[in-house]
């Protein structure tokens, strides 16, 4: 049976617009709680009876036309040596930033099936129930995502060390991201071995850089990194506040863009003329009523006009505070309104 969303991927006609939704496994939704339970969040990451569960439920309730892999983009740090914890009202922390030569010399690198084996466990258990028509997603952090992560401890708004690193120390910027693109390479290899059908790559914080900066101190990691997925599954590639990387991006080997809900949909589509894009509701109309969530989707369904290779997302991911029903109700909607236009 082929899988619309997979066929979208391909830029191929599908008999309805696919939709599934960043964030759609998360704490918005009841059953999200109820298997989650009382475990710490890096426990439940690494769990996977629960991940899968967590996966497979969001995937039923919503009706979405493909499930993504439950997990966090900073595990991954964890077996390279960094101390990550979900601090309560905080989010992540890294206790031991790296934030010298020594700390990146100190980083351990080995394969993904030795550092993260749950993950493989996890996508096998995932497919042993998912419906046969729907898609599995896999995913990642994209290299400078991680390297901030890991250089500022936790989230930041200018990226100071970030960028002093960059800036005065480039060649040991360029070390660290050497080695996180070849750790995410095997960690994204390994989910593709174990059954996962597309991944993607989120770039959070990407748009905090200018043109020249991506040019010089990412773009070389990225494309390195692309190139080791291409020929294997789709590669979605999903940033924010980066309309204006966009066009180099593009010039990459990726088979999905994947635009924040500030980017013009079908202006930029034209302009950078690739085969599939994915996007892009604003999440918080979701927090909205229902007329609101039906004429905002409805403008984008009818700027795209049934074009091939349009995958309905949302522009960022699902926040706590959204209502579980306006989920679903956008969900059905995009079904409905985009069988009837084709």
């Amino acid at each position: 049976m082929e899988k619309v969303f997979l066929q979208a991927c391909r830029g191929e006609q599908t008999s309805h617009t696919p939709i599934w939704l960043n964030r759609q496994a998360g704490r918005y939704m009841p059953e999200y709680h109820q298997v989650k339970g009382d475990l710490p969040s890096l426990d439940f990451f690494k769990n996977p009876e629960r991940a899968a569960q967590a996966t497979l439920d969001a995937q039923r309730i919503l009706g979405v036309d493909a499930a993504i892999m439950f997990a966090d983009l900073l595990p991954i740090l964890e077996p390279m040596g960094l101390d990550l914890e979900y601090v309560p009202g905080q989010g992540p922390v890294f206790d031991n930033p790296i934030r010298s030569a020594a700390d990146v010399a100190n980083l351990k690198t080995a394969p993904a099936v030795e550092h993260t084996p749950y993950i493989a466990d996890t996508v096998r258990c995932i497919n042993e129930s998912l419906p046969k028509e729907i898609a599995l997603i896999g995913f990642a952090g994209a290299p400078f995502t991680l390297a901030s992560y890991a250089i500022e401890g936790k989230g930041s708004r200018n990226y100071v060390f970030v960028k002093k690193m960059m800036y005065e120390a480039p060649e040991l910027w360029h070390e660290l991201m050497a080695k996180l693109t070849g750790q995410l390479a095997s960690y994204l290899q390994l989910q593709i071995s174990a059954g996962v059908e597309a991944v993607q790559l989120f770039d959070t914080w990407v748009g905090n850089l200018s043109i020249f900066d991506y040019r010089t101190y990412v773009e070389p990691h990225l494309k390195a990194l692309v190139d080791k997925l291409s020929d294997s599954v789709p590669v979605i590639y999903f940033g924010t506040g980066n309309y204006h990387l966009l066009p180099a991006v593009a010039e990459l080997n990726i088979d999905v863009l994947a635009f924040d809900w500030r980017t013009p949909l079908k202006p930029t589509w034209d302009q950078l003329g690739c085969s599939a894009v994915q996007g892009n509701l604003d999440p918080i109309v979701l927090c909205a009523d229902k007329a609101a969530v039906a004429s905002q989707s409805q403008w984008l369904l009818d700027q795209v006009a049934g074009r091939p290779g349009h995958i309905f997302n949302l522009g960022h991911g699902i926040i706590p505070e959204t209502p579980v029903d306006n989920v679903k109700f956008l969900v059905d909607f995009v079904h409905e309104q985009s069988q009837r236009s084709r």
